[in-house]
């Protein structure tokens, strides 16, 4: 008969915990995230797909560019891995990140995009804003900041039934303490940081 997950041996159960982490992790990875929400804050921005198109220019300047400069520099054995682990390599990919938002912000306003999406863009500017700050002395969690953030966009823009969007953010937070990536500490900085900054900046903009 075959051994149920409970009967598993310690050292077996491991790998299969870890491996779940993983792909919670990778799929639920700020660059993701940020692209999606990015569409549909377009969408409800406008009332039709079409919003979408504004959402998808958006996360070219906050989703795209950004992770690809971060692999290609992983790639290049500048950093660790794509999800930058070590808190003294950040800074130059938070500064790039930073960079290419502000020109996306200026591209967005410059074409009258919608209010929602610009007021998105900002709310993401004020947390990487705050992540560059909370940076210099600790490593908090990205991971945990960027879905805390969208949870509450998304609650904000559709109602209280997107709040089911913070079970996403407990899930972002056990995967990046499982992988031992961050502390407790740090993932609940980080979602404090994320919902707090576009509580704040999206809510009183849109």
């Amino acid at each position: 008969m075959t051994a149920t997950a409970a009967q598993l041996p310690p050292a077996a159960a491991a790998p299969a915990e870890r491996r779940s982490a993983r792909l919670v992790t990778e799929v639920l990875a700020p660059p993701h995230l940020v692209v999606l929400v990015l569409i549909v804050i377009g969408v409800h921005s406008t009332g039709s797909l079409g919003g979408a198109g504004w959402g998808l220019l958006a996360g070219v300047f906050c989703g795209g560019l950004p992770i690809a400069y971060v692999v290609a520099g992983v790639r290049r054995g500048r950093w660790s891995d794509k999800h930058l682990k070590i808190r003294e390599q950040r800074w130059t990919p938070l500064f790039v990140t930073l960079a290419s938002v502000l020109a996306g912000t200026g591209l967005l306003l410059a074409l009258d995009a919608p209010r929602e999406v610009v007021a998105l863009v900002a709310a993401m500017i004020a947390g990487l804003l705050l992540t560059m700050a909370v940076t210099v002395w600790w490593k908090v969690s990205v991971h945990t900041a960027v879905a805390s953030g969208i949870a509450v966009v998304v609650t904000v823009a559709y109602g209280w039934w997107a709040a089911l969007l913070f079970l996403g953010v407990a899930a972002v937070g056990w995967s990046r303490v499982s992988l031992r990536d961050h502390t407790t500490a740090q993932v609940v900085a980080g979602a404090v940081l994320g919902g707090t900054a576009a509580a704040a900046v999206f809510a009183g903009l849109r």
